[in-house]
């Protein structure tokens, strides 16, 4: 890849990546303050009958309630996540956008939050799900990201891991190259397949 393809492909990467973020925090924030304005603290609304509820809490603890009351905690958590999330963005340079994608839901769900706790010291959730005294942790938009996208993050990456193994090792020792889901026979650098 040359210096100028590469460079091209981190700002893709980097668009990608960014862009992502900047919808789901739009998203959360957007939701959280739509609850705040429009239902009262401990307040429910049932969406699906008793199955779905938007249920407006104030959490002091971690995604999904846990951990009540560990500000410093979260708060040291959020920074690490966010140097994990740059280490990614760094090492993975030239793999497939589906990975930058993925660390957008993680950013942006991240930034979220983090908005939260240092203006209000606590997270708003609202979204509830189970059957009567029988529900889920409450959440909201940051939680749901970060949860599918260190899901789909370790998912991801281990299929890419199996796929080298299975290849085996490339002449000179080297794993073989990873496969880019992302493009289809003959959309490669040369334009031509095979």
């Amino acid at each position: 890849m040359s210096q100028e393809s590469s460079h091209r492909r981190s700002l893709v990467e980097g668009g990608v990546l960014g862009g992502l973020a900047g919808v789901v925090y739009l998203a959360d924030q957007l939701t959280k303050a739509l609850v705040v304005a429009s239902v009262p603290l401990h307040g429910r609304i049932d969406v699906v009958g008793d199955l779905v509820q938007i249920w407006h809490a104030q959490n002091h603890g971690a995604a999904f309630s846990l951990l009540q009351d560990s500000q410093l905690l979260f708060l040291v958590v959020s920074a690490l996540a966010l140097v994990t999330i740059a280490y990614f963005y760094r090492s993975l340079h030239g793999r497939s956008l589906w990975l930058y994608a993925i660390l957008g839901l993680v950013l942006g769900g991240t930034l979220g939050n983090l908005t939260d706790r240092i203006r209000q010291q606590y997270v708003t959730d609202f979204v509830s799900v189970g059957i009567g005294n029988l529900r889920w942790p409450t959440f909201n938009v940051a939680d749901s990201s970060i949860v599918v996208g260190i899901l789909s993050i370790v998912v991801l990456l281990a299929l890419f891991e199996r796929g080298d193994e299975e290849r085996g090792p490339r002449p000179g020792g080297e794993p073989a190259a990873s496969p880019e889901p992302s493009r289809g026979p003959g959309t490669g650098a040369s334009g031509a397949a095979g």
